[in-house]
């Protein structure tokens, strides 16, 4: 139990820290100037920029930003020239009086997405119900096939069979997803090889699953995991063979 509790300690702990890292990485001037021109106006000059981040709480030091973010700190508030309050906390449909002092992560808070004009929550939900999808249909690919090379390699130890597909095996999970899924594309979807029979995109896919745009994904994924689990089943077959 104190394990447990240590490890999920640590867990934690490791969680806010790379939240942090990122959180301030984000949040660097260029990207701060990138947001006030995007938000306001392309055109905006030094000055304008430095008053619209101002207006807009990101002045105040990165410490302060990341524990408003988490919802341990009160949230940052701005009072204009005519007296409207303005501020992280405070919406169109709450008065500031009324609002709360604290809104972030740990409220249920998660902000509005500054490109995609959306709450967090929600693109994180569909994101995370898109990745179960994939993952599934990965599973239901990777397992079957890995379980049939493994077990034909154990069965045929030593052999050319075994051989073979020990360096398969070993070349998939060697092979990082991003070369591979190059490849993939290169070979299956590329007018240059002549081999157009996948032409979706991601975007489309998240619109709708199709077999030219769930494919190549699937077996990207799929490849680098099956080297994994048939050499697993490949060792535990070869000590069944061995012991009968």
């Amino acid at each position: 139990m104190v394990f447990l509790l240590r490890r999920f300690g640590v867990m934690i702990l490791t969680g806010l820290a790379l939240a942090m890292v990122v959180f301030s990485l984000t949040n660097l001037e260029p990207n701060l100037e990138k947001v006030a021109k995007f938000e306001g106006n392309a055109r905006m000059t030094d000055e304008e920029v430095a008053s619209w981040l101002v207006k807009n709480g990101y002045s105040q030091p990165m410490s302060k930003r990341y524990a408003e973010w988490l919802g341990v700190a009160p949230g940052w508030t701005y009072t204009d020239e005519d007296g409207k309050v303005t501020g992280r906390c405070i919406s169109r449909d709450v008065p500031a009086e009324e609002a709360p002092a604290r809104c972030g992560v740990l409220q249920g808070d998660w902000g509005v997405s500054t490109i995609f004009k959306e709450d967090v929550r929600g693109i994180i939900a569909k994101r995370l119900w898109l990745t179960g999808k994939l993952m599934f249909w990965v599973m239901l690919v990777m397992v079957p096939m890995a379980l049939v090379m493994g077990g034909l390699a154990g069965m045929r130890e030593g052999s050319k069979l075994d051989r073979s597909l020990s360096t398969v095996s070993i070349a998939s999970t060697a092979t990082p997803e991003y070369v591979s899924g190059v490849i993939l594309i290169a070979v299956f979807a590329s007018a240059a090889v002549g081999l157009k029979w996948f032409k979706g995109t991601a975007t489309s896919a998240m619109d709708g699953i199709t077999f030219e745009n769930f494919t190549l994904p699937v077996a990207t994924i799929a490849l680098y995991g099956m080297g994994y689990i048939a050499r697993m089943t490949r060792a535990s077959m070869t000590e069944v063979m061995t012991a009968q």
